[in-house]
């Protein structure tokens, strides 16, 4: 079926999305482009029910551009923490320094103008420039490429730059010119409700014009490279302490974890903690409890974590990390695993 025959159902999609679509409070008529930009970064990789309490967090303790520019790292990353994919974060907070250096605390209405913003790729600068400015801009998530892919029978892979130019135009081609924006937010709701890696053919708008399901390939689309094997570790999680205070390192720009902090830990090996404490901290403890272990994941990796609650004789400097009171813990940011032992060393003590 011809593109325009498909486009002509562009009316019933919005019909569908206006008796259907769930609200959040990023879709009130009173949020700020700003608002709408923090809200577009939280959802990526993060389904919207989720993000809805750490949305409203943020928002109260970085209500302006300005107050999330002039925030303390650590503190940007402690208010996003458990939301995972910290980098979001770290992006948001670059970004909002770059508009109080360069555009007044503001953000840009045009497309071309958003992408210059640290942080801002296509889907960002398409979101912010549709859902907050009202521009015929094209905001292509993975709910929008699964659509796309399957109302086209796209069989390319779509996080290939050239199939992704295509479904960008795609979409486009089939904005309105009136209220495009209420459209755009419709394509991504269809895919996160309805045109789902299970879908449900049968409450869609697209279902008569749809070449996938016309060919029977639904299930096959979108196509994507696979991707590789989690990897397994096993890690000893060393909780050091010493008169009320506990040994943390802050995770260094460059590495998984960035910004956050965490115990020292050891990959699990045959040689015993005592000794590797001795070898690389010149640290003299005593294991004084061994907690329950606790899963992490992250990227590719799944982690299992071993804590152990060890005594320090005397207070050693080491390295690249800092000894911290036990009630300063919980103003750090720690990565998902470590922030699971943290009740655990509460207890311990």
């Amino acid at each position: 079926m011809p593109r325009e025959e498909k486009n002509a159902i562009i009316p019933d999609l919005i019909e569908w999305f206006k008796n259907t679509k769930r609200q959040f409070p990023w879709r009130s008529p009173k949020c700020t482009p700003y608002a709408i930009w923090v809200s577009e970064v939280m959802l990526q990789q993060t389904r919207a029910e989720v993000v809805v309490p750490y949305f409203l967090r943020w928002m109260e303790q970085f209500p302006t551009i300005g107050s999330l520019a002039s925030a303390d790292e650590d503190v940007v990353i402690k208010t996003w923490e458990g939301l995972g994919y910290y980098g979001r974060a770290r992006r948001l907070w670059q970004g909002a320094r770059f508009l109080k250096e360069n555009h007044a605390e503001s953000l840009p209405s045009s497309y071309e103008e958003l992408l210059e913003i640290p942080g801002f790729g296509p889907y960002t600068a398409g979101a912010v420039a549709s859902f907050a400015f009202h521009q015929k801009e094209a905001a292509v998530d993975g709910n929008v490429a699964r659509v796309m892919s399957r109302l086209f029978a796209i069989e390319e892979d779509v996080e290939k730059n050239n199939t992704q130019r295509l479904i960008r135009e795609l979409v486009l081609g089939a904005l309105p010119d009136e209220e495009p924006w209420v459209a755009m937010e419709a394509l991504i709701e269809l895919g996160a409700l309805v045109c789902k890696k299970t879908p449900y053919c049968h409450l869609c708008p697209f279902e008569r014009v749809c070449e996938a399901k016309r060919l029977n390939i639904v299930q096959r689309l979108p196509s994507k490279k696979q991707k590789p094997l989690s990897k397994f570790l096993e890690r000893d999680v060393i909780l050091l302490h010493y008169e009320g205070q506990v040994l943390v390192r802050r995770v260094q720009q460059g590495q998984v974890m960035a910004g956050l902090y965490e115990f020292p830990y050891f990959e699990r090996k045959s040689q015993s903690l005592e000794d590797l404490l001795r070898e690389r901290f010149s640290v003299d403890a005593i294991c004084q409890a061994v907690l329950d272990p606790v899963n992490q994941s992250f990227t590719r990796f799944r982690v299992r974590l071993y804590p152990s609650f060890w005594e320090c004789g005397e207070k050693q400097a080491v390295e690249g990390f800092i000894w911290v009171p036990l009630e300063g813990l919980g103003m750090l940011p720690f990565s998902s695993g470590h922030r699971k032992i943290l009740p655990f060393l509460r207890g311990a003590l």
